[in-house]
């Protein structure tokens, strides 16, 4: 049974496969996302842009699972951005960057994307791939210039797409959302999980093999 990765650096995606009842081994990517991004050709829609960037994310971690002697593996990447005003934002990096995002976006409306690639290595070959994109409407609060500020000061809007979360500090200033809340946070489950049925690997497998909790109490 192969072993579950995650290919992500993010607390926050680690925390929802282990909350679904999975604990993966962490394989940072060390993509460099701009230059896959600035190597995709002009015009190429949002959601294929986070699929390529999350298809790079799980195929880059390959040669560190070979030299580790992992030879069967089930491999997750993941990309999120916020799609607003006709553009894609990531991680906004300043505290300048961030706010001027909140103070366009906030009281409005964006749809945050997440590329999924799962990528099934058997005896430490690629063998199946399956890659999509999830996207969910994210209805934004707004926040008193206090809060904003407060909130930047935290640093916790600098490094996640969009410059907001959902399960953390920036939850106070989401109003709603239509769509799958795992994907807000970083990997959606009901993708992930059709897509490691297009590798013929069920949920039920992973359990057996990556347990975070024992099964027993699974079954109750």
């Amino acid at each position: 049974m192969p072993r579950l990765v995650l290919a992500s650096a993010s607390p926050a995606r680690l925390s929802v496969l282990h909350a679904a009842g999975v604990k993966p081994l962490v394989q940072v990517s060390g993509v460099d996302e701009d230059a896959v991004v600035a190597a995709l050709e002009p015009g190429t829609p949002p959601g294929a842009v986070v699929t390529a960037l999350a298809r790079e994310k799980a195929a880059a971690v390959l040669p560190a699972l070979d030299e580790s002697g992992l030879k069967d593996a089930i491999v997750i990447g993941c990309d999120s951005m916020l799609f607003v005003d006709g553009a894609l934002q990531g991680k906004p990096g300043t505290t300048e960057v961030a706010r001027e995002r909140w103070r366009t976006m906030a009281g409005r409306s964006a749809e945050l994307l997440t590329g999924h690639s799962v990528l099934r290595v058997a005896d430490g070959e690629p063998v199946a791939e399956a890659s999509a994109h999830s996207g969910t409407v994210v209805h934004f609060g707004t926040p008193t210039d206090e809060e904003l500020e407060t909130y930047l000061e935290s640093g916790e809007p600098l490094e996640v797409a969009g410059a907001f979360t959902l399960d953390g500090l920036g939850g106070w200033f989401v109003d709603s959302i239509e769509g799958d809340p795992s994907s807000v946070v970083g990997i959606g489950l009901p993708l992930v999980r059709r897509l490691l049925a297009e590798v013929d690997i069920s949920v039920a497998q992973l359990w057996a093999e990556n347990a975070a909790i024992p099964i027993e109490a699974l079954e109750n």
